[in-house]
């Protein structure tokens, strides 16, 4: 059997998205950024920001450009996601009239900004849904939602609002957390090495990111405001990664893209350890089996299996034993091998 289908048994997989999301507003930003995306491939997804990125008075126009440009040809991979005003804004229903009425089927998904909770997030979900349904998408089809945690309602109420099956991610907002508690929180908890120390911040992305991880959903981290110093965004992404448990984080500018991608990208020596641990799992018949001196069993597998698919997802060249592995079509005969 395929290791999916033995590791798993039916339950639902761990859901794995591009590591890389990367904001982009003006037209001019966006229309880099699809390009960029052409020319690097789908290791990174875009987000159109209709609420930040949006000119006081042209809303409208700006939703407009949008959806043109999801509709459009260089929308290649069809990973590109817009965030909306948030849903107590005068302008969320116009966003998504717009954005998801005229562009939904090209859609990765929508971002949702500024919720106060579980209510929130299903008032958006059915004010979109109608949208989509409009612009042609299928209740088995439904388009996913991104949800900003950056408020005091919203990460009281996380584990409910991850738990929601159309949720597909939630994002740190560092900033907004910060600015809601009136300086309580220092600004220097908006950038590093504060936004690794204040207990307050860590606590608030630890929880989001368990609230994530129990629900098979994706932890992206918050943006890192440095542009210039690549040292610091690879510290930031290795951090968020290594030390949080974040599978995904924002990028600002097209120079954070790479560094990103690499910080959450397996090491190629944990790809080698895999591929070995788990061919030797399939000639074991999938029962324990000892490596290099340690004991694995399903429980490990598990682990290395992702390890691989990760992998894959950053466009990493694997190795040939590697890419056998998760190359191959579910439901086929494995040899013993």
């Amino acid at each position: 059997m395929h290791p999916s289908e033995v590791l798993f048994q039916g339950q639902r997989q761990p859901l794995l998205l591009p590591v890389c999301d990367h904001y982009a507003g003006s037209e001019k930003l966006m229309r880099k950024s699809m390009a960029l995306q052409q020319e690097l491939g789908p290791l990174f997804d875009i987000t159109f920001d209709c609420e930040d990125g949006a000119s006081a008075g042209r809303e409208r126009e700006h939703a407009e450009l949008a959806a043109s440009l999801l509709r459009s040809g260089d929308n290649a991979f069809g990973r590109i996601g817009a965030r909306l005003h948030d849903v107590g804004s005068e302008h969320f229903s116009r966003d998504v009239e717009t954005v998801v009425g005229a562009a939904g089927h090209a859609l990765a998904y929508v971002v949702l900004p500024k919720v106060e909770g579980v209510a929130d997030v299903l008032r958006a979900q059915e004010i979109v849904n109608r949208a989509a349904a409009a612009a042609g998408r299928t209740p088995d089809n439904p388009l996913p939602l991104h949800v900003l945690i950056e408020t005091h309602g919203a990460l009281r109420e996380v584990f409910q609002v991850a738990a929601l099956p159309q949720v597909e991610c939630l994002s740190f907002g560092i900033m907004d957390f910060v600015s809601a508690h009136y300086g309580a929180i220092p600004d220097t908890a908006m950038r590093s090495p504060g936004q690794f120390t204040h207990p307050l911040v860590v606590r608030a992305k630890l929880e989001m990111v368990a609230a994530c991880h129990a629900y098979d959903k994706v932890p992206s981290h918050n943006v890192t405001t440095e542009i210039k110093d690549g040292a610091v965004i690879v510290d930031d992404a290795r951090r968020a990664a290594r030390e949080f448990g974040f599978t995904r984080m924002w990028s600002i500018h097209p120079g954070q893209i790479r560094p990103i991608v690499d910080a959450f990208t397996p090491r190629l020596e944990d790809v080698d350890a895999a591929a070995r641990i788990l061919h030797a799992a399939i000639a074991a018949d999938w029962g324990p089996i000892a490596q290099d001196g340690r004991l694995h069993d399903r429980a490990s597998y598990r682990y290395y299996w992702t390890v691989l698919q990760r992998a894959k997802l950053a466009g990493l060249a694997l190795p040939e034993t590697a890419a056998a592995l998760v190359n191959q079509p579910e439901s086929i005969q494995w040899p013993s091998t």
